[in-house]
């Protein structure tokens, strides 16, 4: 009873982010598919007209919580723009880092990647690998060109590599991989890039992108990347 009340005299945007965050504990608890709007009701407990004055279907919750992440990401390539201490090719590599070490981040993928065998799921997020995220990585591939640590003729093809590579080819629910095997499939996309000027994938990144990767394929495990 104390939850409903406390749901109603809450203002809207405090009601709001506890769904979301209720939402994304039990999606990384059960999965996205096995997760129910009864479930998320009774964690919060909150009457159904509460939670769908805020969202109109369990998919209109996924797709916030996935804006959520993408504007994190957003956020720190904007302050990775604009830091004087670093390297271009550095801020590349952080931001890679960024997406393989958060735990929160990688439950989140992980949640969903049931989904991707829904054709328009697929298609949704193939547009994205293929369009949205690449301009990310290029503003900092164009920025290597003009401070010298990333000597690239291909900078558009090399961020069309890493955002569609690192996102499906990595990716062990369509290419399954044990942690040795992804660390190999690794090392090759590294000797791809380093062949066309761009030498993001070093001693240190190789390792930790493989076992954030590789964590994605132990269901219901808390990642500790």
């Amino acid at each position: 009873m104390k939850g409903r009340h406390m749901a109603h005299n809450m203002h809207p945007e405090e009601t709001e982010r506890r769904i979301l965050d209720s939402a994304r504990r039990l999606f990384a608890e059960k999965g996205y598919e096995k997760t129910s709007i009864q479930d998320i009701l009774n964690d919060l407990g909150l009457s159904k007209g509460g939670l769908y004055h805020h969202f109109k279907s369990k998919e209109a919750i996924l797709d916030q919580l996935n804006a959520d992440e993408w504007a994190v990401t957003a956020r720190l390539l904007d302050e990775l723009i604009g830091r004087k201490d670093m390297s271009a090719l550095e801020k590349l590599r952080a931001l890679i880092i960024s997406a393989v070490d958060a735990p929160d981040h990688l439950d989140l993928v992980r949640s969903q990647l049931a989904l991707l065998k829904d054709p328009a799921f697929f298609t949704a997020n193939m547009r994205f690998w293929s369009t949205r995220l690449p301009e990310s990585f290029r503003s900092l591939i164009d920025m290597g060109v003009q401070d010298g640590s990333i000597p690239t003729t291909y900078p558009e093809e090399a961020a069309q590599l890493l955002a569609l590579l690192g996102n499906y080819w990595l990716m062990p629910c369509f290419y399954p991989a044990d942690h040795a095997d992804m660390e190999h499939r690794i090392r090759c996309l590294a000797t791809m890039l380093d062949a066309i000027g761009v030498p993001v994938f070093d001693e240190t990144l190789i390792p930790r992108v493989a076992e954030g990767l590789t964590a994605l394929t132990h269901e219901g495990e808390a990642v500790s990347a």
